[in-house]
């Protein structure tokens, strides 16, 4: 890899993560945006749902148009549209204008994540990119972890210093793509040194087909855990510090110290710990295990009475909803060896629709009763529990 390559990926993985980090950083301080501007749950659902919403509608358009115009116009403008919309909603006291900053977010989130990984595709060879890739993957799922405990830890000087913040690292993002990147001429030259060709089979199959065929085999109740754990998780994060302020009345600090907290001991079981847990349980004893612990967790916050149990209890539902994603992503790529790309974009999609529901109907539970939220969540969780002993069962042979 020639050092201009290797300078490429670096910036890419840099704006992947700080786009992530974008996603959550409002997470920390939505209990002082909701008080002091006297919003409802509900108002806040909606707010953090509008970022999915853009981002699920925005994202084929995007790669389609990242075909036409060329990769690196759009990660610019995605990074300046990132920057904008950080700056908006920290200059901003407007619930109108917090949602316009969120879809505008949104869309600069559809503009950079895609578009980073087929700029990757491009300026690597086929034995670069499955590394590459993970390390951009690991930059997503770093930010969306990191982002909570970097508001949280910012946002003790002013709960809009998180954005600020953002904003300007944008900035500086925006400006090490425009000058670091290859020009459009070098990188069609180099994706045309590194294509593959398409696999003959998936080319005489179409889309739909395929897709018809994923969902009614054995990996449709994949799919379907896929659905429920990102409902869980935003379900849970997306109202977390709003339940905990006002039924436990955590600080600002004490929510910064746990999802810092969360943050680290997350990194270092994806990091470190997940190949080893693979091993020794399999992923679908892992995902078995982890989506009863969230179940456990969960409920152990709704009976908590004290500060120090739902610290305990929220690291334990944080931790095992991050092994669980991975867990059933690699379970999807051990059961069919081909139509890996339509069995991400599925995922991705499936992913994404969890994220714009979960925090709306978190709000709107939160606002009838401080528990319903975590005992809807609990219930999915406990269902998904149950249905992992059937992935035993259809996966037997395939796996």
């Amino acid at each position: 890899m020639s050092s201009k390559v290797r300078n490429s990926i670096i910036v890419l993985i840099f704006g992947n993560f700080l786009v992530c980090v974008g996603m959550s950083l409002i997470f920390p301080v939505m209990p002082f945006i909701k008080n002091e501007l006297h919003l409802s749950a509900t108002d806040m659902g909606i707010m953090n749902s509008l970022f999915a919403f853009a981002q699920l509608i925005a994202s084929p358009i995007v790669g389609q148009l990242s075909d036409r115009i060329g990769r690196k116009p759009i990660l610019v403008y995605g990074l300046l549209l990132y920057m904008f919309s950080e700056i908006l909603f920290a200059a901003t006291n407007w619930l109108w204008m917090f949602d316009i900053s969120r879809t505008i977010g949104g869309l600069s989130a559809a503009m950079v994540v895609p578009t980073t990984n087929a700029l990757a595709a491009d300026l690597t060879t086929p034995r670069q990119r499955a590394r590459v890739i993970g390390l951009l993957s690991a930059a997503f799922s770093g930010g969306l972890i990191l982002g909570p405990g970097i508001g949280g830890l910012l946002a003790k000087f002013d709960y809009k210093t998180p954005f600020w913040f953002a904003a300007g690292l944008g900035f500086l993002s925006m400006l090490s793509l425009q000058f670091m990147l290859p020009s459009e001429k070098e990188i069609e030259g180099y994706a045309k040194e590194n294509v593959v060709p398409p696999t003959p089979h998936l080319r005489q199959k179409s889309s739909w087909t395929q897709t018809k065929k994923l969902f009614s085999g054995p990996m449709g109740l994949l799919f379907l855990l896929i659905l429920i754990s990102s409902f869980g998780l935003v379900g849970f994060e997306s109202i977390y510090s709003l339940y905990v302020n006002e039924v436990f009345k955590f600080t600002m600090e004490n929510i910064a110290l746990v999802l810092t907290l969360n943050g680290i001991i997350s990194l270092m079981f994806q990091a470190l710990l997940f190949d080893r847990l693979v091993v020794w349980l399999t992923e679908k004893r892992l995902v078995r295990y982890c989506f009863f612990l969230s179940f456990a967790g969960t409920i152990w916050i709704i009976l908590a009475h004290s500060k120090l149990e739902v610290i305990i209890a929220t690291l334990i539902v944080f931790t095992a909803y991050d092994l669980i994603r991975p867990a059933i992503t690699t379970l999807l790529t051990k059961a069919s060896s081909t139509a890996q790309g339509l069995i991400n974009g599925v995922n991705m999609s499936l992913t994404s629709v969890g994220n714009i529901i979960g925090p709306i109907m978190s709000g709107a539970l939160l606002d009838m009763n401080y528990h319903f939220p975590y005992l809807v969540v609990a219930v999915f969780l406990l269902i998904s529990w149950l249905l992992t002993y059937k992935i035993q069962e259809k996966f037997k042979a395939n796996v």
